[in-house]
């Protein structure tokens, strides 16, 4: 009898959804892409999906192509009456705008939550939302996996004499403790303030690192500005070594520039998004065993509290 699960690709993923679909032990199904000559996407399954459990991979990171393939995957997948659609979404984008913190702004996060459960999104399986709050945005399950499993071991395997965690600005407390407590070790913030989007006004260091091995934690990481910044601070205030553990390297601007000369000995990152170019100093780990065991244990309906938090 053939599998009841097919997995499929958008474009800018295919790199990804191989790997996962090799993980997971199974070939990726068959699509048709086409653009219009105006750039209008045009999407069909080269297969039946009638009655199968998809999961759809794509990371929705600039352009917004990415985002609308994805819907149209699903649009289609629901119109070929596929009886259950997981969207897979190692980055999700449109996350960092989440609240409304001044007048007449767009709260993204839950547009593009909105507009999943209008395409026909059965389940949402995601890694470092920008806030874990989001998944209260969402009327359907999310599966949140934590970048803490992907990079611990990694940690682990540095064997670095006093280690201190560090968290770039107060709001990824959160995250950085959960790593602290992981390590057993001292957890130090900087207390940041933005003058703009992109544009950092001060920078302060709570929290002794004096030769220290300090590991900088944040969940994406955009023209690297915050992270070489914290990292020069961090050097001069008697750190022995600083690197960062970022789980998105969306790396835009003069991103590579700012991290090849910033004091960091290394950029850990994960796959959600393709590197736009190869730099000495960032390591990539991949996620794709990580969400390959996801969808087996959705699938299997079996637990996942093991990869999310």
């Amino acid at each position: 009898m053939p599998s009841t699960v097919k997995l499929f690709s958008g474009t800018e993923s295919h790199y990804l959804a191989e790997q996962i679909s090799k993980a997971y032990g199974d070939k990726l199904g068959l699509m048709t892409r086409q653009k219009f000559s105006d750039g209008e996407l045009f999407i069909s399954y080269d297969e039946s999906v009638r009655g199968m459990e998809l999961f759809l991979i794509q990371s929705t990171f600039p352009s917004a192509d990415n985002l609308l393939e994805l819907l149209i995957m699903v649009d289609a997948a629901k119109r070929a009456s596929a009886s259950y659609v997981t969207a897979v979404v190692p980055y999700f984008g449109y996350a960092r705008q989440d609240r409304k913190d001044r007048p007449r702004v767009a709260i993204t996060a839950k547009l593009v939550a909105n507009l999943f459960k209008a395409a026909g999104v059965d389940r949402l399986m995601t890694m470092d939302l920008h806030a874990g709050q989001i998944q209260g945005f969402f009327d359907i399950p999310v599966d949140h996996m934590d970048g803490l499993v992907l990079f611990i071991p990694y940690v682990k395997s540095l064997k670095l004499e006093n280690l201190v965690i560090a968290s770039p600005d107060v709001g990824g407390l959160s995250r950085a403790r959960g790593y602290a407590k992981a390590l057993n070790c001292e957890l130090v913030v900087i207390d940041k303030h933005r003058a703009k989007a992109n544009e950092i006004a001060s920078m302060q260091l709570i929290g002794n690192v004096e030769s220290a091995n300090v590991v900088l934690i944040d969940d994406l990481i955009d023209t690297g500005g915050t992270i070489s910044k914290a990292s020069n601070l961090i050097m001069e205030r008697g750190a022995k070594s600083v690197r960062a553990i970022i789980t998105h390297p969306i790396l835009s601007g003069q991103a590579y520039e700012n991290i090849e000369g910033s004091a960091l000995t290394e950029l850990v990152v994960s796959d959600s998004i393709p590197l736009k170019k190869d730099v000495e100093k960032i390591k990539v780990i991949s996620v794709a065993n990580l969400f390959a065991l996801a969808i087996k244990k959705v699938h299997e309906h079996g637990s996942v509290s093991s990869l999310f938090l």
